[in-house]
Formats: structure tokens, C-alpha cells, sequence
């Protein structure tokens, strides 16, 4: 499974471009995708972004849920209304809709935040203090990853 690892503090130019960092487009070349889904985060002050294809497995799991429902109706929203599908261009940049530099509070110095599965865009001191924060959290709570289950069920 590829994952983005890694911090790394870039430049938000005027016309809202910035480079993804080449270790998160080394991960999406082997992903076998260079399109991302841009998307306001609705737990932190920042921008999330997934690689299509994982932002739609994700996305698919929508469908367990009644079509009327207020979770799905709640859910979708969150995921898709501030979303916006894009791809970097030859030179790596990305154009972040004002939106999300609004919701993220994003000015000139923005920091990229590894998260797995995908990455974060946040202001340079916010993420500082998000990433602090989860690592006290983890102490104080003593998480741990639970370890991988033997191939067979054992």
C-alpha cells in the first residue's frame, strides 16, 4: 500500500498554485494515478487530499446507508460539496480553490502533512501544533497499532 509520509513546507503563490511535494507525486505515480480530490476537512482547519481512486473506495461506502437518511444526506455533503477533483500540472502545482485557502487559513508558507492514505495542506503553525497535539494525544491514551493478523486466521 503506498502512503504519503512525511512533512514538507512550500510557497503559496498569488494565483493560489503550489507544488506538491515530489514524495506525495512519487506516491501517486505508484498509485498509477496523478488525479487528487481536494476537500475542506470537516474536523481540522486544513485541506485534505486523497488520490481519486481512494477518495471513491472511500466514497463507496456511502452506500450502506439508507438514501434518505440523515446520516447519508449529513455524510455526503461533508464529503462532496467542498470537493474539487484536479491534477497536478507538468510542474507538480496544484491551483487550491480560495475555498479551501479560506477554510485553512492558508497564506504564503503552506506545510504538506503525510497521513497515510492521503495528505494534508495546512497553515505552517496549525500543523505544527495538529501534529503535537495527536502525538500527546497518543501518549496520553497509550495507542498502540494492533499487529498484523497471520495469514489464515490464527
Amino acid at each position: 500500500m503506498t502512503q504519503f509520509m512525511g512533512t514538507f513546507t512550500g510557497k503559496l503563490d498569488r494565483k493560489g498554485r503550489v507544488s506538491v511535494p515530489a514524495a506525495f507525486r512519487g506516491a501517486l505515480e505508484r498509485l498509477g494515478t496523478l488525479e487528487l480530490v481536494l476537500r475542506r476537512s470537516h474536523r481540522d482547519a486544513c485541506v485534505e487530499a486523497w488520490p481519486l481512486p481512494t477518495f471513491e473506495t472511500m466514497a463507496a461506502g456511502l452506500e450502506q446507508l439508507d438514501v434518505f437518511s440523515d446520516a447519508l444526506d449529513d455524510l455526503s455533503l461533508s464529503l462532496f460539496a467542498d470537493a474539487f477533483p484536479l491534477r497536478p500540472d507538468g510542474e507538480g502545482r496544484v491551483v487550491l480553490p480560495e475555498d479551501l485557502i479560506s477554510h485553512a487559513g492558508l497564506t504564503e508558507a503552506v506545510t504538506f502533512m503525510g497521513a497515510g492514505r492521503s495528505f494534508q495542506i495546512w497553515e505552517p503553525e496549525a500543523a505544527r501544533q495538529r501534529a503535537e497535539a495527536a502525538r500527546q494525544r497518543a501518549r496520553e491514551r497509550g495507542l498502540t497499532i494492533p499487529a498484523p493478523r497471520p495469514a489464515g486466521g490464527a
